[in-house]
């Protein structure tokens, strides 16, 4: 039922897009149901107050200290979405609209320069926003015991992911498929600590930790967020997003490479997927980086940096994950070689996984996880050095679209299993041929310190059916030949030839 309201509402505010390029559409649609969101939360607040309950306690719901102790926004009276929907067939509503933001953040500082405020604007047509705003306020419970505000959560990630889809290549600079965060933070199983996304898009990686926490009975109180991110248009999303959530958050907006934002800061948790093969990212202006201690990356590629990065970033048992092209499994030139050897000797590369291709919307290349971990001898896990684990998932997956495909839920807990299995104390690992191999330092040197799976965990073994060869090939054969001899016309000719030379079909049969 969810997942058919998510597709209704996406079908019927699509419709009102008119001509608008998605890439602008998307902050109209998503920065109304964040507005829907915060009042909703306002409004169930509010209510409260007002109730014979919240009197006997002298509240007063119209002071804003009575929301932020409990991460609610306060919402100003003509800021509230029933105010705003009483005059969505207003020719003025745009301007409503971009007033209701201001206030908006006027009362939450963690929200100024967050949400859109260009409603108004002469080419978003006003009816059809209108329409947009009555569409949204129809949003129904999806099931017994789940309120509008889950859903709308839920919404607000789902238009996302189409957005990213019908953005192409753009879309993907700011939106990571829900298979690939699920598998990274499902790996990484962050409980608690510090989590940090370095290019941190709409906020996908800090999401889906959220509700892995509160799969497994964890206290969202006890992760503490920070991410920086280039786009600030997509940083704005990023806030939403997690706000939407309740998740507190330090994001901030700016280059991460050439100007890190968080300096000091040493997580327990990484999550990254940034851009593929970055040649223009100012390595030259960062040639004595103190990052750079496995190797200076060169400056055409940012692959290395991004690596180097994160590993600089990790606390002393942290643990990270980062989606890169499988070009970085291999790459000699310009001395990635050197910093993949010297990564690979100072025992930092825990796990490596080949994808499937057709997984991001930004890019065909094919991709790959690297796992990093600054001690792997640590007390949270056994003790893994000396070895690499190296997946191969490259088979798994299935097409959503005639262009895309997802990891299944069956995919992911299968590479996950894996990963624990050999890093979890008590683990029940063994070695799969065709899909996973423990491999130990002196068997990636001997493949000249080359990271692809395909490299280490072999052919997958075929199941032995009690036939032997010859009789497979004997059977194949028989058949070949019944069926060319045997097919309309080809038949006649052949027959022909052979009989002129003196054979007869029968016999050559």
């Amino acid at each position: 039922m969810a997942q058919d309201l998510e597709k209704t509402l996406w079908a019927s505010a699509d419709t009102l897009r008119s001509n608008m390029d998605p890439g602008s559409y998307k902050h109209v649609a998503l920065g109304l149901i964040f507005l829907k969101y915060i009042s909703d939360a306002f409004m169930q607040k509010y209510n409260f107050l007002s109730s014979p309950a919240g009197q006997a306690i002298w509240a007063d719901p119209e002071e804003p200290d009575e929301y932020k102790g409990e991460n609610i926004f306060f919402v100003p009276p003509k800021a509230r979405w029933e105010y705003l929907v009483n005059r969505s067939k207003q020719p003025t509503i745009g301007k409503d609209i971009d007033e209701a933001m201001q206030e908006i953040e006027a009362q939450n500082p963690s929200l100024k320069n967050v949400l859109p405020k260009d409603y108004s604007r002469a080419d978003l047509d006003k009816a059809r926003l209108g329409q947009l705003l009555d569409l949204f306020h129809n949003i129904n419970f999806s099931s017994e015991g789940e309120g509008e505000q889950d859903v709308l959560g839920r919404v607000y990630e789902y238009f996302m992911g189409q957005f990213a889809d019908a953005e192409g290549k753009r879309g993907g600079q700011f939106f990571t498929p829900r298979s690939i965060v699920k598998l990274l933070v499902d790996m990484l199983e962050p409980f608690k600590g510090r989590i940090y996304d370095p290019c941190c898009g709409s906020g996908g990686m800090f999401v889906y930790s959220e509700k892995f926490v509160k799969e497994h009975a964890g206290r969202i109180g006890d992760m503490a967020v920070y991410g920086q991110e280039d786009n600030p248009a997509t940083r704005r999303l990023a806030v939403m997003n997690l706000a939407i959530r309740g998740i507190e958050s330090k994001i901030e907006w700016g280059d991460t490479l050439l100007n890190d934002l968080h300096k000091d800061l040493k997580a327990d948790y990484i999550l990254a997927n940034p851009p593929f093969n970055v040649s223009d990212w100012s390595g030259h202006l960062l040639r004595d980086d103190q990052r750079w201690k496995y190797g200076v990356p060169p400056a055409g590629n940012a692959n290395y940096a991004w690596l180097q990065h994160i590993v600089h970033h990790l606390a002393p048992t942290g643990t990270g994950g980062v989606v890169l092209a499988n070009g970085s499994m291999t790459s000699n030139s310009s001395g990635e070689g050197d910093i993949r050897k010297a990564m690979i000797e100072g025992g930092v590369i825990d796990c490596m996984v080949a994808l499937p291709n057709n997984l991001f919307y930004n890019t065909a290349i094919p991709a790959c996880l690297w796992f990093l971990a600054r001690d792997r001898k640590n007390h949270k896990f056994r003790d893994r050095r000396g070895e690499i684990l190296f997946i191969d998932a490259r088979n798994m997956g299935r097409m959503i679209t005639r262009r895309h495909r997802e990891l299944t839920n069956e995919d992911i807990d299968t590479i996950t299993a894996a990963y624990h299995n050999w890093r979890n104390t008590g683990g029940q690992y063994a070695d799969v041929p065709g899909f996973c191999k423990a491999a130990t330092i002196a068997e990636v040197q001997a493949n000249n310190y080359v990271l692809t799976p395909g490299r280490y965990v072999g052919a997958a073994d075929i199941e032995d059916d009690g036939v032997s060869f010859e009789e497979k090939m004997e059977k194949l054969t028989a058949e070949l030949v019944d069926q060319f001899f045997r097919s309309g016309d080809l038949e006649q000719r052949i027959k022909k030839n052979l009989e002129g030379i003196g054979f007869k079909m029968e016999d050559a049969v």
